[in-house]
């Protein structure tokens, strides 16, 4: 995963857990504007997320920043 993908999710698992607490879930969408503006980012964290990580659609904030930081 490239380091910029890297950052964003934790940043973004930062803010949801932030804001909502540690039970917070996100998908792999939360990372990405409503639009399709980067389509190799979408499919890369799409990848990690559903292939890579066998994933459900929605996951714990906490989970994921924990997953993105060991390098999984």
């Amino acid at each position: 995963m490239r380091e910029s993908l890297r950052k964003k999710i934790i940043d973004v698992c930062d803010q949801k857990i932030a804001a909502k607490g540690v039970n917070v879930g996100v998908s792999f969408y939360a990372f990405f504007a409503n639009k399709n503006d980067d389509p190799e980012l979408l499919m890369e964290a799409a990848e990690w997320w559903i292939l890579t990580n066998k994933l459900d659609h929605f996951e714990k904030a906490v989970k994921i920043k924990d997953l993105v930081q060991q390098g999984a």
